[in-house]
Parts: C-alpha cells; sequence; structure tokens
C-alpha cells in the first residue's frame, strides 16, 4: 500500500527560508529508507527539483550543502522524472557515494524504494526497478546511507524492453514483470514431444502453471532450483495456457520464461513400461502417474534399483513374492535407491515422484547378484573377502582355520547398516563395534593354530545390508 509522505516544516532562519525533511516515516525494510518529501506547493516556495529525462545519464555529489533529513542527519538530492505509463523503467546508482534510492508518484505516494549498498561489495551498483501504471512526472530521491555518507554519484536510468505479446513459440524467450496478478500466456505446441519450461527470478519466488488439452494440469515452484520454477513434461499438440506467477502472490519484479525441447540425455529412446534387465539402463519420462516395469528373476539374488532424475524428486516401490518395500531418497541427493535379497520370481517396480510432484526425466538402473555367489555361512579363508547381504535381525556365521600362530586383523564393512564383529574359539571371545573406520568394525589380534568362528550381524540386531568381510595376517 501506497503510504503518503509528510511535508516539510520551512523556518526563517536569518532571512533565508530553508527547507528540512522531517521524519524516516516508510514501514517496511526498503521503505523505512526513503525520506519524506515536500508537497508540491512547499517545494515551489522553496526550489524545483531538475529535470531528468528517462535514459539519461547523469553525474552530481551529496554535499554539506545538500538538502537535510531533520532526523537522521543525512543529505539528499531530488530529481524530477518525467514517465509514461505502461513503461518498466531502471534506476542505477553508482559511485563512491554509499546511498539510496526512492521513488515518489505524481500524489507524492512513495512507489519503491532501493535496498542500501551492497555490504560484501560496497562498489557494486545499487539498483531499483519498476512498472510505471500512469504517466506524469515522478519524484526520484538520491539519499546518503547515513549522516557519514558524502560524495559523488552517478544515475542511470533507462526503461527495459519487456516482452509485449501474450502469445508464446516453441522455443521462445520472454522477459516480463510481476507486479500484483501473474502473466498468462497463451502457448501452441505443434507437434508432440518432450518439452521444458523454465521460469527464473532474482526478485521473485517463482511459480509456473501450465493447462491445457484433455484437463492436462501442471504446477511447479522451486524444480529448477533456488526459487526458479521448471515444468519439464509430455506435451500433445494443442493450445496450452501458460501462467507465470509468484509463490505466495507477494512481490513484484523482473523474471525471465525460457521454453524449448527438453535435451534427453546420451539421446536414449524412453520407455514407460516393460521389462528390466540387469545391467542395461533405460530413460523414461514421468508425468505425475507411477510408471510400472517387471523384474523377473530365474534364481535367487541380491538386486540392486537405482532411480536418477535432475528434474524432480525420485521414488521407487518394488511389490511380488511377498516383497513390499519403497525408498525415496536412498541414493546421492534426492535419487533413489532399493536393495534387496529377492527370491526367484516375478517383481513389479514402480518409478514416480515422491509426494506426486514434479515431472521429467529419469535413468531406471538394475544389477542383480546372484545369492549363492553371496553366503551367508561357510569358510572363510586367510587373505581373502567376501561379499554377503545380511538379513534383518540376522546373525551370520563363518569358520576360520589357523594352522599356524599370528597376529590378524578382521573386518567387517558395511555402507548399510553399523557393523558389529564377534570372534570365538581355543579359549578366546572377542567383539567389536566401531573399531574400523566410521561405522565398520575390527578385531586385531594373536591368533593360535585352531579353528575359530566369525559371526558378522548389526549392532542392535536389527539392521540389514551389503557387507564384506575379510580377515588378513599382519
Amino acid at each position: 500500500m501506497a503510504i503518503r509522505a509528510s511535508t516539510v516544516t520551512l523556518a526563517a532562519l536569518g532571512g533565508t527560508a530553508i527547507g528540512m525533511l522531517v521524519g524516516w516515516q516508510m514501514s517496511g525494510s526498503s521503505l523505512a529508507t526513503a525520506p519524506a518529501i515536500e508537497t508540491a506547493e512547499a517545494a515551489t516556495e522553496s526550489h524545483a527539483p531538475p529535470i531528468l529525462k528517462l535514459g539519461e545519464r547523469l553525474r552530481g555529489e551529496i554535499t554539506s550543502t545538500s538538502e537535510l533529513n531533520g532526523k537522521d542527519g543525512s543529505r539528499f538530492e531530488r530529481f524530477t522524472l518525467p514517465l509514461e505509463g505502461e513503461t518498466l523503467v531502471e534506476i542505477e546508482l553508482a559511485g563512491p557515494l554509499q546511498g539510496v534510492l526512492s521513488l515518489y508518484d505524481p500524489e507524492e505516494q512513495i512507489l519503491v524504494a532501493s535496498d542500501g549498498p551492497n555490504v560484501y561489495d560496497t562498489s557494486a551498483a545499487v539498483a531499483l526497478r519498476r512498472r510505471i501504471d500512469e504517466s506524469g512526472d515522478y519524484l526520484l530521491v538520491i539519499s546518503g546511507l547515513d549522516l557519514h555518507s558524502y560524495g559523488p554519484f552517478s544515475l542511470t536510468t533507462r526503461e527495459m524492453e519487456l516482452t509485449s505479446s501474450d502469445t508464446l513459440a516453441m522455443p521462445s524467450r520472454a522477459d516480463g514483470w510481476l507486479q500484483g496478478d501473474g502473466d498468462t500466456y497463451t502457448l501452441t505446441i505443434e507437434e508432440s514431444g518432450l518439452y521444458q519450461i523454465e521460469m527464473r527470478s532474482s526478485d521473485v519466488d517463482a511459480y509456473l502453471v501450465l493447462e491445457g488439452p484433455n484437463d492436462y494440469h501442471r504446477e511447479d515452484d522451486d524444480s529448477a532450483g533456488n526459487l526458479d520454477a521448471r515444468i519439464a513434461d509430455f506435451l500433445e499438440p494443442g493450445e496450452y495456457r501458460l501462467t507465470a506467477r509468484t509463490a505466495f502472490g507477494q512481490g513484484s519484479g523482473l523474471y525471465t520464461l525460457e521454453l524449448g525441447p527438453h535435451e534427453l540425455a546420451s539421446g536414449e529412446t524412453l520407455r514407460n513400461s516393460g521389462e528390466l534387465t540387469a545391467g542395461e539402463p533405460l530413460f523414461g519420462w514421468f508425468t505425475g502417474n507411477g510408471l510400472e516395469y517387471r523384474l523377473t528373476l530365474a534364481a535367487p539374488a541380491l538386486v540392486t534399483l537405482d532411480m536418477l532424475s535432475d528434474d524432480f524428486d525420485a521414488y521407487l516401490e518394488l511389490h511380488g513374492e511377498g516383497v513390499a518395500t519403497s525408498d525415496d531418497d536412498g541414493g546421492e541427493g534426492l535419487n533413489a535407491r532399493l536393495v534387496r535379497p529377492l527370491e526367484a520370481g516375478q517383481y513389479v517396480v514402480t518409478a514416480r515422484s515422491h509426494g506426486g510432484h514434479g515431472s521429467g526425466l529419469f535413468e531406471l538402473r538394475t544389477s542383480a547378484i546372484e545369492l549363492e555367489d553371496m553366503p551367508s555361512e561357510g569358510q572363510l579363508e586367510i587373505g581373502g573377502a567376501l561379499q554377503a547381504w545380511l538379513e534383518p535381525g540376522a546373525r551370520d556365521y563363518y569358520e576360520v582355520s589357523v594352522e599356524e600362530p599370528g597376529r590378524f586383523r578382521l573386518d567387517l564393512l558395511s555402507d548399510d547398516f553399523d557393523a558389529f564383529l564377534e570372534l570365538e574359539g581355543n579359549g578366546l571371545f572377542l567383539s567389536d563395534d566401531d573399531g574400523g573406520e566410521g561405522l565398520n568394525s575390527r578385531i586385531d589380534t594373536h591368533l593360535d593354530a585352531g579353528t575359530y568362528r566369525v559371526t558378522a550381524r548389526s549392532f542392535g540386531n536389527s539392521e540389514s545390508g551389503r557387507y564384506t568381510l575379510q580377515l588378513t595376517r599382519d
């Protein structure tokens, strides 16, 4: 809401009328730095601000003779800036002066004030942007940041070019300004295919809405990173309605729309259903509904499923042969990973997003190691290492035969659970939790000739996952 500026009190000192600004009465973080201004009548009695034309570059200086803000002692200069309606103006303040900019409308109401100088880069220009609704003479105020702020400055004004059409083509780029309600565009898709629409802004939290044929509807807030929005989807031919707005209907600022075909990873062909084959990754396209794939195992195996996407938060589900499990972020970042020993049989793998939000490209990878190659019991050879899978609550037992006494190191390594080791035999019983790196276990001890039993389990006996067990002689 615009705030009416307070008027100036004139005092006759030594026969000279001096206009002194009273009060910094604007609320809000940016408007709080905007000085009050004179009424048109008072300004006429003192002096009319010089006229600054849009597109001009002006040099000036804040000195001790500049007009005074009576509340904090800072100094300021004023300029009349004639502006046409329906234009977007950008004003930049640069130079040694540490200052702020404020823009008032012809009715002396504050429209917008810039932030103060960048505390990390004091040489960076201070900028102010505003879309002008009505033509008239506006007032621009350049003020020192505080009572110690003096020095020369340069002022640059320009009209920013915005996209005037509300019709967009594919591909295309459009620059717009959000101020109040969102902007709506008509987008025509000529050929079916994969497309991507991005909305980026350093001023507002971007939000996109896309509506089209056959009740098509997609929304997105932050899929492009930070506070930028992205809709990536397979679009059928037809006319679409694209709305660019802020996430919560608040704020104003500049934004850019970029529309174009989606660049597929490695040019792979998309598969949104069918058979999964170990060692053969596939690419699919998620549009809001889960995609089902078949996994057939001829023999028991340790199966690893990875779902990777840069477009949305991946989520995996696995069902079949009495198994029902899922994963959200088991992989790196927002990627999903399932690692599970499975019996021979038929399984259904469902690929979707977490919460059903977002859309876009994903990659699905499958690997399988037959469980007969991953024992849960048997002989552990000295100098050897074996890989196995620990079931929840299980304890895996191995036998070690030592023919010649010596010093040995036993390691249990796992990225899936908190490892715990036990070693017993010949009157010896040792155990370890975190003697290795991280949550891995290690027993380093002297062993006499004889037979020993090694127990591999998780701390707490509840976790499960893949592990490596190895025995070495020092």
